[in-house]
């Protein structure tokens, strides 16, 4: 089983992986983990991320892609992998299509966890992070017991600069035109399965094992 998830920040995607490699006994893959595990293992491209990652840099595309192929190839990932991350654009979802083409695979679902955008920035926006000991909490889904006071050490609560309205608001804008050209490029595979992300954490993960079992949506 071959799949590539796909969803906003804040959409749930982490969650949902963790149930899903736990149940069907595949690999969980994020660019960040594909990057440190080559770092760690000391391959040259593993080395060249770690210059831009050490400059706070992104990693150039063909970095990456040399970094996801050389990982795809090990014979661990044969029995399956959830891709999260990766591809971000059409032409890292090309060179997915190649890498696996080249490894006699071929993807089975894309799946997408449908979040508005409107819900996507109250997620996103509501987290509050204790200044003294770093805690986090969320005004709407894990409020702390007395408002803007730490449970755990009694520390003001701030919202960080990078969770405000306004940061939120471009980050998802610049996301969600990267999304959209990706759905419309596996649309025309026949791959894309799209899953309400606004429904509760079990309905959600119901929704996408039945898209992995093969029942109709």
């Amino acid at each position: 089983m071959q799949i590539v998830f796909i969803g906003l920040p804040g959409a749930g995607k982490g969650t949902q992986a963790a149930r899903i490699v736990e149940e069907y006994g595949i690999r969980h893959l994020s660019t960040g983990d594909m990057f440190r595990a080559a770092v760690a293992e000391g391959t040259p491209l593993g080395l060249k991320a770690k210059t831009f990652m050490d400059q706070g840099q992104l990693v150039p595309d063909d970095v990456t892609i040399g970094i996801v192929r050389e990982t795809l190839a090990k014979p661990e990932y044969r029995k399956g992998f959830l891709l999260d991350g990766f591809p971000r654009t059409v032409p890292q979802a090309e060179a997915l299509d190649d890498i696996l083409a080249s490894l006699s695979l071929a993807l089975d679902h894309v799946i997408y966890l449908e979040v508005s955008r409107e819900t996507l920035v109250e997620r996103l926006t509501g987290r509050r992070v204790c200044r003294k000991c770093g805690a986090s909490y969320h005004v709407a889904f894990r409020p702390p017991a007395r408002a803007g006071v730490c449970d755990l050490c009694g520390g003001e609560l701030y919202q960080r600069s990078d969770d405000s309205a306004e940061t939120v608001g471009k980050r998802l804008d610049v996301n969600l035109r990267q999304v959209d050209a990706l759905l419309d490029y596996y649309e025309t595979k026949g791959l894309v399965r799209r899953v309400n992300g606004e429904a509760p954490i079990d309905e959600v993960y119901r929704q996408i094992q039945d898209v992995l079992r093969g029942r109709p949506q």
